[in-house]
């Protein structure tokens, strides 16, 4: 499943430098994903874009968000439930230059 970033957020930016995938953004930044504009899905603080969010499979053996969060604000999202596999897959779609 994706992960997601709670409201105890305190905004100081470092999940966002240890995401393999540049899947997290700074509140109220749109973000882009096949082309298309996607809305900033938090005003406020950072969030994670779960498209791109593949729990760090295949980079690294936990999410490297929740791990270096202060706050513990990076937790799984249970309504984006998805296996390894899928995750994999995810991570294979977007990095195509990498070997898995």
């Amino acid at each position: 499943m994706a992960l997601k970033i709670t409201d105890e957020c305190i905004n100081c930016g470092a999940c966002q430098a240890e995401c393999p995938n540049e899947a997290i953004f700074v509140g109220g930044e749109d973000y882009e994903f096949n082309g298309k504009t996607i809305p900033a899905l938090s005003q406020d603080f950072y969030y994670i874009a779960p498209e791109k969010c593949t729990e760090c499979v295949g980079f690294h053996d936990e999410p490297m968000c929740a791990s270096v969060c202060p706050t513990d604000a990076c937790v799984k999202d249970p309504d984006r439930v998805e296996s390894k596999e899928q995750l994999l897959a995810k991570a294979k779609a977007l990095h195509p230059d990498k070997t898995f």
